[in-house]
């Protein structure tokens, strides 16, 4: 697993409107990167809308909030516009970026160990990762971050 202190493992990947961003485009802000299973799911849901509702809090510390999952950019359009999303999803169809920061693996999904997507969120700061959290629960968890980033300054 990541942890505070490691570099943040660049990447570029497609918006949902089929434009390439790259972590390094945004070398200047603070970056909330939040992993999770799939668009339109009751936890992904939960926590793409809880971080869209911070979005304004984030933005004063310039911050920005960007989700990642397999899904295409097709999926995420229609995520963004079903739940009214203000967050800048990525399409990881290949899940490269998700083993790169070791958010792809096993998992418990109803009581059976399964391969997937391990709900992670890092908090990063000049290419370095600040804070690191896997498994996480998507309800409160916008919330918890922003107070991390808060703390950054």
């Amino acid at each position: 697993m990541l942890k505070s202190g490691d570099k943040a493992p660049n990447f570029c990947l497609m918006n949902q409107d089929e434009i390439e961003v790259c972590l390094s485009d945004f070398v200047t802000k603070n970056i909330v990167l939040y992993f999770y299973p799939k668009d339109n799911t009751p936890g992904c849901t939960t926590e793409a809308v809880e971080f869209s509702a911070l979005l304004s809090e984030f933005n004063k510390l310039n911050c920005v909030v960007i989700g990642i999952s397999p899904d295409s950019a097709k999926s995420h359009q229609n995520f963004i516009t079903k739940q009214n999303l203000g967050v800048l999803l990525l399409s990881d169809k290949d899940k490269v970026v998700a083993n790169s920061y070791k958010a792809y693996g096993k998992k418990m999904m109803y009581g059976k160990e399964v391969l997937g997507i391990i709900r992670s969120t890092f908090v990063i700061k000049n290419g370095v990762i600040k804070e690191a959290f896997y498994n996480v629960r998507a309800k409160g968890h916008a919330q918890t971050i922003l107070e991390v980033v808060k703390k950054l300054g």
